[in-house]
């Protein structure tokens, strides 16, 4: 499955960034996460409950951040296991770009699930990825703005 897309973060490119690689927002913006550790400084264990369909699974897993270019970019590549419904891993490069006093975040995401989550069906996949990624930025962009103040 890969997705892209756009957002515009009504804040200065700085603030955003530093939005991005806070833990604590991150946990809040992303469904279903229930825990996010720091184990270095571009490395993370994440714990996390995620429903496709019929299957619900709690994932265990790492995230690494690289090819990072502060503020511009970075790749967040995900792994995670989710017991008997399968695994899920993924990457996704996130661009930040000035537009004025606002902030383009743009995203491209390829993700792959194994196991009964593929099961499925990528129709049902794709859908739930996509809801996910609205959620999460829906969310980030309430999150972000909330520390700005």
């Amino acid at each position: 499955m890969e997705m892209t897309g756009e957002q515009l973060i009504p804040l200065p490119q700085d603030t955003t960034w530093r939005a991005l690689n806070d833990t604590e927002i991150l946990k809040a913006c992303i469904p279903g996460c229930e825990s996010i550790e720091k184990r270095s400084d571009n490395e993370y264990l994440l714990t996390m409950t995620a429903r496709v369909g019929p299957v619900s699974a709690k994932f265990k897993g790492k995230m690494t951040l690289s090819n990072i270019d502060p503020p511009h970019a970075y790749t967040l590549v995900f792994e995670g296991q989710g017991g008997v419904a399968g695994f899920a891993k993924g990457e996704a490069s996130v661009q930040l770009t000035p537009e004025g006093d606002a902030t383009k975040l743009g995203y491209a995401v390829k993700a792959m699930v194994g196991g009964k989550l593929a099961q499925v069906g990528a129709r049902l996949i794709d859908g739930v990825a996509k809801k996910l990624a609205e959620q999460f930025f829906t969310a980030f962009n309430q999150q972000a703005q909330q520390i700005s103040r």
